[in-house]
C-alpha cells in the first residue's frame, strides 16, 4: 500500500469514527442515496508519437454519439449523516466503444490547426470515477444550508481514438491511432449549499470544489434546481467536472459537462 492509499483508508476510518462520535441520538441518523444520469460532453487534449512529431490532437465527444452504443454506465451518490457531520460518496462509471469523435483541433509549433470535417474517426471511452468526503454543516435552516467538506477523487480513465481525416497534414497523418489513459488520486475540498425559493417546495442546489494532487488542478461545478417532495427531491443540474495536467503528459486536460438528473431518496 502506497502512502496515498494509506492516508485515503485512514480518511475514511476517521470519517466514519467522527461521524459514530458525533453528539445526536442512534435515532439521529439520515441517509440519502441518489442515482442519476449525467450526459457529459468529453473534450480531451493530449499527446501522440506515432509517428515521431506529430502534433497534439484535441478531440470531443457528445452524448448524442455514445449513447447509441453505450455498453454500461452506474451514476449514484450517497450520504450519511449523524449531527453537523456527514459522509458523502459519489460513484460514476462510464462505458462506451466505437462512438463517432471529432478532432477539432491539432496543436504544433505553428499553433493550433482546426478540423473542420472529420471523415470517420471513432472512439472508445472507459471511465470510473469515485469520490468521497468528510463535511460539516456550518449553516441548516429550512430555507438555506451551507456545508463545507474534504476528501479524495480518483479517476480511473481510459481513451482510444482511431481517426480519419479527409487529407493529411504536416501534424497529424491521414488516419492513425492513439490509446490515453490516466488514474489521478487528488485530495479536494469545497462546499455544498442549498437555497429555498420563497416559502415553496422549489430550491438551488450547489455543489463547488477544487483539488490537486496526481493532478495538475482539477475542479467541479454543478448548479440547479430541485423539487421536494414527502420521499425525497428531484434535481436537475448543469455539471461540469475539470482535469489538467502537466504539459506534455499523456493525457493533458479533461474536461465533462452536460446535465444531470437525480433523484434524491431520503430515509
Amino acid at each position: 500500500m502506497n502512502r496515498t492509499d494509506s492516508f485515503a483508508l485512514r480518511l475514511c476510518v476517521a470519517a466514519s469514527l467522527i461521524l459514530l462520535a458525533a453528539p445526536a441520538h442512534a435515532d439521529d441518523w439520515h441517509f440519502n442515496l441518489t442515482p442519476y444520469l449525467w450526459l457529459p460532453n468529453i473534450e480531451a487534449n493530449g499527446t501522440t508519437d506515432q509517428p515521431p512529431g506529430s502534433g497534439e490532437p484535441s478531440y470531443e465527444v457528445g452524448p448524442v454519439d455514445y449513447l447509441d452504443n453505450l455498453d454500461f454506465v452506474l451514476m449514484i451518490s450517497g450520504e450519511a449523516r449523524r449531527g453537523d457531520w456527514s459522509l458523502r460518496s459519489d460513484l460514476i462509471y462510464l462505458d462506451f466503444s466505437n462512438q463517432r469523435a471529432r478532432v477539432k483541433t491539432v496543436s504544433g509549433p505553428g499553433g493550433a490547426v482546426e478540423f473542420p470535417v472529420n471523415a470517420g474517426t471513432k472512439s472508445s471511452f472507459t471511465g470510473l470515477e469515485a469520490q468521497v468526503t468528510i463535511g460539516r454543516w456550518l449553516v441548516d435552516e429550512q430555507n438555506r444550508s451551507i456545508e463545507l467538506f474534504g476528501g479524495l477523487r480518483y479517476l480511473d480513465l481510459n481513451f482510444e481514438l482511431d481517426w480519419e481525416l479527409e487529407a493529411p497534414l504536416n501534424l497529424l497523418p491521414q488516419s492513425g491511432h492513439i490509446e490515453q489513459g490516466t488514474a489521478p488520486l487528488d485530495f479536494i475540498a469545497g462546499v455544498n449549499a442549498r437555497f429555498g425559493l420563497g416559502d415553496g417546495k422549489w430550491f438551488v442546489p450547489l455543489h463547488a470544489d477544487v483539488g490537486t494532487g496526481d493532478s495538475t488542478l482539477t475542479w467541479q461545478l454543478s448548479v440547479g434546481a430541485g423539487y421536494s417532495f414527502s420521499w425525497g427531491d428531484l434535481i436537475l443540474a448543469y455539471r461540469h467536472l475539470d482535469y489538467d495536467h502537466d504539459d506534455g503528459d499523456l493525457l493533458e486536460s479533461l474536461a465533462l459537462s452536460g446535465p444531470a438528473l437525480g433523484a434524491n431518496f431520503r430515509f
